[in-house]
């Protein structure tokens, strides 16, 4: 069983940077960042495959990166000119096992993070 443990959410201003993290017990076949409203599906914000290649939702590329430490077994998340709409419940979502294409669709990946809150104020 993969465990997924995130950190590093929190409040920000508009323009700023936040950095996400979610350290991971081993190596998910796919992993990705999502979001989350209350009441709404849960979203796709980046994901990784196994060879590094990321997919990123539009509103979120140039602003956003996914990477993977392997020797920390850590995935992060950078946040970069943050905007109000940006606030949410950001979690952290992996696949265990071989897939297709590591997309940014959250019913393909079996293991998640409790989730952490980030709020950016104007």
């Amino acid at each position: 069983q993969v465990r997924l443990v995130e950190s590093g959410g929190g409040s920000v201003q508009t323009g700023g940077s936040l950095r996400l993290s979610c350290k991971v017990s081993a190596f998910p076949y796919c992993m990705g960042w999502f979001r989350q409203t209350p009441g709404k599906e849960r979203e796709g914000v980046a994901v990784i495959d196994p060879v590094g290649s990321a997919q990123y939702e539009d509103s979120m590329k140039g602003r956003f990166t996914i990477s993977f430490d392997a020797d920390k077994t850590t995935l992060y998340l950078d946040l970069n000119n943050a905007k109000p709409e940006d606030t949410d419940v950001y979690y952290c979502g992996g696949r265990v096992g071989y897939f297709d294409v590591c997309a940014r669709r959250q019913d393909i990946y079996t293991n998640w993070g409790q989730g952490t809150q980030v709020t950016v104020s104007s």
